[in-house]
């Protein structure tokens, strides 16, 4: 084991099924999806490597009440108004998920049957424009209109030299930019840069990992037990998404662990990128001072021996624009609660990887034991609670706006051996010259067991997957700044689900507002805001027998609106009028009206009146979507947008409040409806 992988963890070490899966609600997963209108995802390979059931995911929001198709204008991105930038401005978002095989317990009272870890992450560009992406549009993040994987093509090497470690290579820069040019597609996802795939391609496999009797095809971070053959997800790295925390660095930032083993939790922390720098070997072109992003060197030892300069590489939340002098004064001067260094960034595509700048340093990730879900069930934990975590977003000093992705990672093994701590010294080794120094990996492939007194029985094991990593993905999203004047608390409020019964929507879940039983109180703010498709038609090949989306209006549609309620075993909603209608009792802080802003003193009709209309009408009389100049809504929302950019509003009245959807109500199998309770 190399040195520098003395502590990395092995994320997957050890299962026995191939079916464990992990699939995002809230923010909702696409597990791959884009905008398909059939129940099976059409490229699993798309962007990430999920190994989930390809019956689950979210179509990518639809702006309008028409599939956005080929134009990326009209699909819509969730934004999330970011955390202010004192302590008390916190904006919380829940976060929802299901996963397969269970997880947390403890070995007294409710020993469980695996172990188990949870990763959450997100990864960051700034909206604007940026330097870090070249300022061109084509390698910036985005979900793409077409479901197809980039392309990529091998980096040519030097074929005379191909040791382990100190590979070369005789591309130019003006080489590579070709290669990248034509690799990426405009109409494709970009999650990963094309940059990272070349890295991990360039440099050998952590050769410290435990492989079992796996035997990878090529000695690259592209190839690793659970991905022998280096099959490519986009511009994923297959490495790093294995195994936690990884050796190198990485643009994922960590929000939270959950474990099984809690005691592990200060490893966890310590090893994080957020707070650890992790070191990358840096060359350069041939024939010139600019710095090459990958290299073919993956230890300080091996790129000393190509001269290359092995840097360390930190991690940050944004970069400040202040030069060394500003920087060594900003954490008790410029913005309070944050921590400023002067430091070498993590950058993909710099021509000048060794400058240093101001960076806004992370924290170290939250860490804490895994709640309960139970074995073989996509569904409620422990209490029949779904699986959640309130995410308290991120404040950014800058307040520039920013795209991001979110990211789940489940991990799962069992203690037929070491999970944490088996490495390359128990993988498979025959010895053909002497037998004595063959090594015997603890796990095979199918192997035969004695259990006394009976012939010998067969175990269903494959060691590509046993221990193993199951991840899903949002579509992009986006950190906004808050709007002037509004300090405190901000609670999200969305929409989960999609359109189907339990069987047809399965693994993803039915319609229901997340979350769906909210306390506030009244010095609080709400923000309200959902996203859908317009192509979520749970179509051919489903491959069960089940496919369909049963629900009212047009077919494929999502469509939500909120209503009050005067109880919530109610059906019937509260007319408008009703004085105990919640829209009465709520103040709107900030809307986004069609092409314009608002937040100018809202009627409570107005409210009422978008609310009812899923966005359709913004008012009564005298905006631009106006009740009496507008043509008439639908009564089941056929014509009205998919998605809802929302309003932030605040609570006038202690109470307790009931709204519904009247679309998705059926009252024998599905049943929207929410309360908010005001202290």
């Amino acid at each position: 084991m190399h040195s520098t992988t003395l502590v990395v963890v092995a994320l997957a070490t050890f299962i026995v099924s191939c079916n464990a899966d992990i699939y995002l609600s809230n923010p909702r997963g696409s597990n791959n999806r884009l905008n398909e209108n059939s129940a099976a995802r059409k490229n699993a390979n798309r962007v990430f490597d999920s190994q989930n059931n390809n019956r689950g995911g979210y179509n990518v929001g639809d702006r309008t009440d028409k599939a956005a198709g080929n134009n990326v204008n009209n699909q819509y991105q969730m934004e999330y108004f970011m955390s202010g930038l004192t302590p008390n401005d916190v904006t919380k978002l829940v976060i929802e998920w299901t996963n397969q095989h269970g997880c947390g317990g403890n070995e007294d009272d409710n020993p469980h049957k695996l172990n188990c870890d949870v990763i959450i992450q997100y990864k960051i560009e700034n909206a604007d424009n940026d330097q870090a992406y070249q300022g061109n549009a084509k390698y910036r993040f985005r979900d793409g209109t077409a479901v197809n994987t980039q392309g990529y093509t091998n980096i040519p090497e030097d074929n005379d030299d191909k040791a382990e470690g100190t590979r070369k290579f005789k591309e130019t820069v003006a080489q590579y930019n070709n290669r990248k040019n034509g690799n990426v597609n405009p109409t494709h996802v970009y999650q990963e840069p094309h940059e990272w795939y070349d890295k991990c391609r360039a440099r050998p496999r952590n050769n410290g990992l435990f492989l079992a009797d796996q035997k990878p095809k090529e000695n690259r971070a592209t190839h690793t037990r659970q991905n022998p053959g280096g099959t490519r997800r986009g511009y994923e790295c297959p490495e790093e998404r294995d195994y936690f925390p990884y050796w190198h660095p990485t643009a994922w930032k960590d929000i939270m662990v959950y474990t099984k083993d809690k005691a592990r939790c200060d490893f966890y922390k310590k090893e994080s990128f957020n707070v650890k720098p992790k070191g990358e070997c840096v060359e350069q072109w041939p024939g010139t001072k600019i710095d090459r992003h990958y290299s073919g060197a993956e230890t300080p030892e091996n790129c000393k021996k190509i001269k290359g300069e092995w840097i360390e590489f930190h991690n940050y939340l944004e970069i400040a624009d202040l030069n060394e002098a500003e920087c060594k004064g900003a954490s008790s001067k410029k913005k309070p609660g944050f921590v400023y260094k002067w430091a070498i960034p993590y950058l993909h595509s710099a021509t000048n990887r060794r400058a240093s700048k101001c960076l806004v340093l992370l924290k170290a990730p939250d860490c804490d034991e895994a709640p309960f879900s139970r074995q073989n069930h996509l569904g409620n934990g422990a209490d029949l609670e779904p699986l959640r975590h309130e995410w308290k977003l991120p404040s950014f000093p800058s307040l520039r706006a920013k795209k991001f992705i979110f990211r789940i990672r489940y991990n799962i093994s069992t203690d037929d051996y070491d999970p944490h701590n088996t490495d390359s010294t128990s993988n498979e080794n025959v010895d053909n010259n002497d037998a004595t120094k063959d090594v015997q990996s603890p796990v095979t492939n199918n192997p035969l067991v004695d259990v006394g007194g009976l012939q010998s029985l067969q175990l269903a094991i494959n060691t590509a997957q046993f221990g193993r990593t199951f991840e899903d993905r949002s579509h992009l999203s986006m950190f906004v700044p808050r709007p002037t004047g509004v300090s405190g608390v901000i609670h999200n409020l969305n929409v989960r689900g999609k359109r189907g019964n339990i069987v047809q929507t399965f693994p993803a879940v039915e319609y229901d507002f997340m979350p769906n039983d909210l306390s506030v109180s009244k010095s609080e703010h709400v923000h309200i805001q959902w996203t859908g498709s317009n192509t979520h038609n749970n179509g051919n090949s489903g491959g069960d027998g089940q496919t369909g989306d049963a629900g009212q209006g047009t077919g494929g549609t999502d469509r939500h609106n909120i209503v009050g309620l005067g109880v919530l075993d109610d059906n019937f909603p509260q007319v408008m009028e009703d004085d105990n209608n919640m829209c009465h009792h709520m103040e709107v802080v900030y809307e986004k009206q069609g092409n314009y802003l608002t937040s100018n003193k809202v009627k409570w009709y107005d409210i009422c009146l978008k609310l009812g209309s899923g966005g359709y009408y913004d008012c009564k009389s005298g905006c631009p979507n106006a009740l009496d100049t507008k043509a008439q809504m639908n009564n089941l929302l056929n014509n009205v947008p998919a998605s809802f950019p929302g309003m932030l509003v605040k609570f006038k009245t202690s109470k307790t409040f009931f709204y519904t959807c009247t679309r998705n109500n059926a009252f024998t199998n599905r049943s929207q409806k929410g309360k908010i309770t005001v202290a």
